[in-house]
């Protein structure tokens, strides 16, 4: 085995050949920029706005809108270099088809592996939280659902308070095991697999409307929460009296801020979902970018507002543990509206129903490119002759997000869907400045060329600058000498700083594109939030996925088959 044969790349006309032509596809081309821009808004607008803001306020308070604009910027660099490659590339795949024609192959199959994290395990964290909105509906209208069968196994194992401890005390015992699952995790789940197999239409049709729902709801949050934090003169709560005495914005300071780094970015997650749809758009390379930046510009301000209206609603105190917080501000104890607090639980199980529909298109349409270049068996590619969908995909990816409700709890899950989507994120900015400038062609988006030989390193120098002079301590803090027993060192910003620095001479070296530079700068700095615990994960499952690909993948590539196939003729 040769050691280079683990990058090989496939040319853009091979890529193309496979479908983006518009003549090898056996997919219906029925989406539109609109339909797009809301599959888009669908896969944002989800689990992450309905739950995580609670955690990233509590963190950051009323200052987390700052970083909801740094988050969106990072996402903004990135989602450029995803319409970069959409535009050049408008196929199925994704991340995982761009890897392969700039990184090679070995990276194809690791981002292809990674981001099964992204949309099936990412797919269990919804459901999960969907469960949540929808027992509590339930409830609300009278009826109980058993908390044996609302609570996931794991988290009643481990309770010692609420829900899920009383299912872990309640619970049917039958052959020695307690019978505890969530119910309607599952029965989402087996919806959706049903909706994606019978046709992307279909799922076109049922994604808009709930799109439309929830931003109507969202919309009334934010005009009716705006209403009574005006009216009840509440604008206080957005200056709150830090440990200091003093009030501010940001009242847990910039680093409070950047705790909430897992939470607001998790309420990014899914725009890059539109790029799987390639083979499906009517024109990918003009709606596939339109449609990503659009849905991206539309949630930041949602967000933008969300925030504020929570932040000045309640104190950002009051929102530690808070899961369901658009909710929780309506509770009597804050601006007392059973109405909303009834048409906001009804609408967090439209947006979470509407996240798991475009993730759940999302996966098969992967394995299906993936199955086309030999990494995968054929039956992964095969396309249902009656609903036009990859039906065998789509039932697996069913079945892998189905399967772990049984086992698994949400923050695991959360954990290695950040990761992984991140790990994507950052191969797709390198991506991009590995593959040739092209010409401006008319009709097709095109990245603006921006040399970064002498903009980033000022950039970086301006950045280190603003941060020392308004943050005094904070690279003292990189390296902790207050027990000299233990020198305390934080691995991820000191690799993080030393990647910033290497990439100013790489840059200045090379006249790196200022674009994706940036967002790979900007995705890797995301990444410093997460913990060893996390990384440990990561690799575990990177390592799986190699043996994985050397098993199968390596020997069956259509790559290496040719190359198997040239050789003999010769």
């Amino acid at each position: 085995m040769s050691f280079s044969n683990l990058f090989r790349k496939k040319t853009l006309a091979s890529i193309l050949q496979q479908g983006g032509d518009g003549e090898h596809s056996g997919l219906n081309k029925v989406l539109t920029v609109k339909d797009l821009t809301f599959f888009g808004i669908a896969a944002i607008l989800g689990a992450g706005s309905f739950s995580s803001l609670g955690s990233a306020v509590f963190s950051g308070g009323p200052g987390v809108v700052f970083l909801f604009i740094i988050v969106a910027i990072a996402c903004g660099f990135t989602a450029m270099c995803y319409s970069e490659f959409a535009s050049r590339i408008p196929v199925s795949g994704s991340a995982y088809t761009y890897a392969y024609a700039s990184f090679g192959e070995v990276f194809a199959w690791l981002i292809g592996w990674a981001l099964l994290m992204e949309y099936s395990i990412g797919n269990i964290y919804v459901a999960f939280s969907w469960s949540d909105y929808f027992t509590s509906l339930l409830d609300q209208c009278g009826v109980h659902l058993p908390e044996f069968l609302s609570t996931s196994y794991q988290e009643a194992k481990h309770a010692t308070q609420g829900e899920s401890f009383i299912a872990w005390n309640n619970a049917p015992i039958i052959g020695g095991l307690k019978i505890i699952f969530d119910l309607p995790a599952l029965l989402i789940n087996i919806g959706i697999t049903f909706l994606v197999y019978k046709g992307v239409k279909e799922s076109k049709n049922f994604s808009n409307v709930m799109v439309l729902i929830k931003m109507l709801v969202v919309l009334m949050v934010i005009v009716v929460g705006g209403y009574f934090i005006f009216s009840n003169d509440l604008t206080h709560n957005w200056t709150p009296v830090n440990t200091e005495g003093v009030k501010s914005f940001m009242p847990n300071g910039f680093k409070g801020v950047m705790m909430a780094v897992s939470g607001v970015f998790f309420a990014y997650i899914g725009f890059d979902a539109v790029s799987v749809l390639a083979e499906e758009s009517k024109n990918p390379q003009k709606d596939l970018p339109r449609g990503m930046i659009y849905s991206l510009v539309i949630c930041t301000i949602v967000y933008i507002l969300l925030a504020l209206v929570l932040t000045g609603a309640a104190d950002y105190k009051l929102f530690e543990g808070v899961g369901d917080p658009l909710a929780f501000i309506f509770e009597k104890a804050q601006l007392n509206s059973p109405v909303m607090h009834f048409l906001i639980a009804i609408c967090a199980v439209v947006a979470m129903t509407s996240v798991m529909l475009v993730f759940q298109m999302g996966q098969p349409r992967i394995w299906m490119s993936m199955s086309r270049d030999g990494l995968l068996p054929k039956k992964f590619e095969q396309i249902h002759p009656k609903y036009k969908t990859p039906g065998f995909s789509t039932i697996l990816t069913g079945l892998v997000v189905g399967i772990p409700i049984f086992f698994t709890d949400k923050t695991f899950v959360l954990d290695f869907t950040s990761i992984g989507t991140l790990f994507a994120f950052i191969l797709v900015c390198g991506g991009v400045m590995l593959i040739p400038r092209r010409q401006k062609e008319k009709g097709k988006f095109h990245l603006p060329y921006i040399n970064s030989k002498f903009v980033y390193p000022v950039l970086l120098i301006a950045s280190l600058t603003i941060v020392h002079l308004n943050f005094p301590t904070y690279f003292s803090e990189i390296f902790d000498f207050s027990d000299s027993s233990k020198i305390a060192v934080n691995i991820p910003l000191i690799v993080f700083y030393s990647l910033a620095i290497i990439m100013a001479f790489i840059a200045f070296i090379k006249d790196l594109s200022l674009i994706p530079l940036l967002g790979l700068i900007s995705c890797s700095y995301l990444l410093t939030g997460m913990t060893v615990t996390n990384w440990t994960w990561f690799g575990c499952w990177l390592v799986i996925g190699f043996v994985v690909y050397m098993l199968y993948g390596f020997n069956n590539s259509k790559l290496n088959k040719s190359k198997l196939k040239a050789t003999i003729e010769d």
